[in-house]
């Protein structure tokens, strides 16, 4: 029997077992690898998307529980990278490897749609995913900054709009100077 739900605003069907992690389907079934396996066990995050507009763990949900529900990966976010989330961790320089970027997009994401003015600890209540690398003071900053573009109280001129040449955009920007913020 086949499982139905929507993912990325189309819907789907899949004859995958009801007990398969959507994680799986995902990547393997729908060829979605912006979500990430990572931990298996729901403690990194890596594969985080939006249900029903909520963030979840992937790894830790099954076909079954999706069948008839909305599911955002990073994907369906926005196709273009414009999405504030996606355009403010790239302005304030919160991706180093980038493993775990797309979870973390997804986690602040959510957290911007319920609340675009969120405070430092609800940051860190809502995106609770790792990072190896550190990001966390600029991943606070690019949160923060996300919500302020939502409200349209900024906005963002340091990323490169989507589909410029990142040569071109370079060309266009003043040299950088070391952040010192952290």
């Amino acid at each position: 029997m086949a499982i139905g739900f929507t993912l990325n605003e189309r819907p789907v069907a899949f004859t995958l077992p009801a007990e398969t992690p959507l994680v799986t389907a995902i990547r393997e079934a729908a060829n979605l690898t912006g979500t990430k396996n990572g931990c298996g066990v729901g403690d990194c995050g890596a594969c985080m998307v939006l249900i029903d507009g909520e963030a979840l763990r992937s790894c830790l949900v099954t076909l079954a529980d999706v069948e008839g529900r909305y599911v955002t990966t990073i994907e369906g976010l926005s196709r273009d990278r414009s999405h504030p989330v996606q355009q403010a961790l790239v302005a304030e320089q919160a991706i180093q490897c980038g493993f775990c970027t797309p979870g973390i997009v997804m986690a602040a994401a959510a957290l911007i749609g319920r609340n675009p003015s969120p405070g430092e600890e609800e940051i860190a209540a809502a995106i609770p995913n790792l990072c190896r690398c550190g990001v966390y003071p600029r991943l606070v900053r690019a949160v923060e900054r996300a919500g302020r573009v939502a409200l349209r109280q900024e906005r963002i001129s340091a990323a490169p709009a989507p589909g410029i040449d990142p040569e071109d955009a370079a060309a266009a920007v003043p040299a950088l100077t070391p952040d010192t913020r952290d």
